[in-house]
Formats: structure tokens, sequence, C-alpha cells
């Protein structure tokens, strides 16, 4: 099996996290990083051994350099990647894939059009947890599904927006509490559930300064299925908690703490089901991210890009590509103008 050069872009916080995921690809290796700033290449530089460069452009000329991570600010996610599309790599985007629906459709198109794989980091798709879900659901075991629910209360220091001029901005955040942290579980509502077809919903900026995006947002969902769903996002509860996610139905109901299971309940009770409560009962090993954005696990990270480099191989279809990458952005901006306009929106939305 070919081992696949990886290089990326972006070298802030986050790319510690790719970076340490891809070390760990039996079939992959970092071969080259981009960054503005010197220092924070320097630190990808000095631990990996690897090459740098100040112009990505430059970067993307190396033959050896098979898959592009696109680390930098989400507003700024466009540019980089069609570049690393233009030049023939695959391209994998941090989230959120990026924060109008029309650049991430200039994003997917530019992939298309080149014949190279687009990937949209959703890593909490792959924890087993997640799966097991996933798999409950397809099973018709939850009956008919009736609610879907997302809870995301974390919190984040008025330090965390001041430390980085992009943070809490629109034009480079894309959004606050929504677009920044509540994505992922937003992404797993959405996966678990099936399509939104209308929101209705309030945000505000409750706790911060000098932000110009929301802090705390709720929204009532009405899902395709015709289930019913709430969505609560905010970086305004201290001290923060782990994310959850509950799934109801007229035959059963399963909650999740990150990656713990905290509550399976089945009518009928399967064998199964106690070794099930025990096993997912203690599997979240950080803080989730809930009061400090370092702390998660790479795994999930490995994981997609693993997945990744599977459908490479085999030609088959990875997990999240960048369709999969732009729904949860559709209904986070469907959120944000029902607030903004104080009404009910259906989805899908125009091109914005």
């Amino acid at each position: 099996m070919k081992t696949y050069g990886f290089g990326i872009i972006g070298c802030g916080m986050i790319a510690d996290f790719h970076s340490a995921a891809i070390s760990e690809l039996e079939y992959g290796k970092l071969v080259a990083v981009s960054s503005r700033n010197t220092d924070n290449a320097k630190r990808l530089t000095d631990r990996y051994n690897v090459d740098s460069y100040a112009d990505y452009t430059e970067m993307l000329k190396r033959d050896d350099l098979d898959i592009v991570c696109v680390c930098t600010p989400s507003g700024a996610h466009l540019e980089p990647a069609v570049a690393a599309a233009a030049a023939g790599k695959h391209v994998i985007v941090e989230k959120p894939l990026e924060i109008t629906l029309q650049r991430c459709d200039e994003i997917i198109n530019a992939c298309d059009a080149a014949g190279v794989r687009l990937c949209a980091i959703f890593n909490s798709r792959f924890t087993e947890s997640t799966q097991l879900v996933k798999s409950t659901i397809e099973s018709g075991r939850f009956g008919k599904l009736t609610l879907g629910d997302a809870y995301i209360k974390w919190y984040r220091s008025q330090d965390y927006y001041d430390s980085g001029g992009w943070r809490g901005t629109w034009n480079l955040d894309g959004g606050g509490a929504l677009m920044n942290q509540s994505i992922h579980a937003i992404d797993l509502l959405q996966y678990f559930m099936g399509p939104v077809k209308a929101v209705q919903a309030f945000t505000d900026t409750l706790a911060h300064e000098r932000i110009e995006v929301e802090d705390a947002a709720v929204a009532a969902l009405r899902f395709e299925n015709g289930a019913l769903g709430v969505i609560e996002g905010t970086t305004a509860a201290y001290p923060g908690l782990l994310k959850k996610t509950e799934i109801s139905g007229t035959h059963g109901t399963v909650i999740l703490e990150e990656e713990d299971i905290v509550k399976w309940e089945f009518d009928p009770e399967l064998p199964e089901d106690a070794e099930i409560r025990q096993n997912f009962a203690q599997k979240t090993d950080t803080g989730g991210g809930a009061s400090d954005p370092r702390a998660i696990n790479h795994a999930n990270h490995r994981r997609q890009m693993e997945n990744l480099i599977r459908g490479l191989e085999t030609d088959a279809s990875h997990l999240v590509d960048g369709r999969e990458g732009r729904k949860a952005v559709e209904i986070i901006l469907a959120i944000y103008q029902s607030s903004r306009e104080g009404r009910i929106v259906e989805l899908p939305l125009c091109c914005s």
C-alpha cells in the first residue's frame, strides 16, 4: 500500500492535532508545513523535522505531497483548498468547511473539477459510540424517531477571544458558539436524525466583550422525517460541560455525553444491552474541548485520515466528503438567519 505524503497549511493550534494524527498513520507521513507565522511553523518543523514554506503555493509544487490539510482560520479555507486541488492534491479541511455556502460550494466544485478527494473534518463521527448509535438507528430499533437534541454548554474565557484577531469575527470565524464550537455536535445530530427541514432560533452575545458573534444560541428544529429537536450552544456556561446528544424514538432513547453512553434503553431489551451500557460508560478520556480547546484527543482525526486513505486505496467513498461537511454549515446559517429575521427558516437555503 502506498505511503501518502501530507502537508499542512496554517500552523495554529489545530495543526498540532493534525500533525500528531499524521505521525501515527501507518500509510502516511508529514512532509511539509506552510505558515505566514514563522514561530508557529518552527514549532512543527522542530517536532517533525520537515520543510517549512512561507508561501503555500511553493509547497504545493512538491512531488511527494499527496494530501493537504487546510488548518487556516475558518473564513480562510477557500483559497488554499482551491489551490491545493488545482495542484492535484487531495484536500482535508478542518471544520467548518467554510463559512458561507457559496465558499463551501467553490471548494467542492474545485475538487470535483480537479478529480481529487475532499474530506471535511468531523472527527466526532469516528468514535465507537457514534458508530454504534448510527447503526442502531439504521437497524430500526428506535422505532419512529421523535426527538433529536444537541446540548453544547461550553465555556471560553475573554482571553480566548482576545488571543487571536480572527476569533469572534464574522469574516474569519464565520460565527461564534455555533460555527466554531458547537458544529461537531450539530453535525452528529443531523448524521443521526437526517436532514433538517426548518429552524426557529434566538442568538445573543451575553457574556463576552469585543466579539461580533454569538456566545449563546437556542434553536428549535423540525427534521424531514417529522421528528422535532433542539440545539443549545454556548461558550458562556462556566465551567463547561461535555457535549450531550439525545436521540429518542417510540421504542428507545440513547444519550451520549461526548463518547460516553449514559442512557441506553430500548423496548424490547436485548441480551447485549447490559454489556453496551457497561462498555460505553467510561469512553471519554479528555475534557472534550468543553472549557479548553486543547483538551481533545487526536485519535479521531487519525481515524478520519485512515478512512480517507482507505477510500483512496479501494476507490470507495469516505465518510465525510465535502457535501457531507456542508450540511452542518447550512443548518448553522439557517439558525443565524432565523435569529436575525425573527421567523421560521426552511432548508435548503439558497446559496449565500
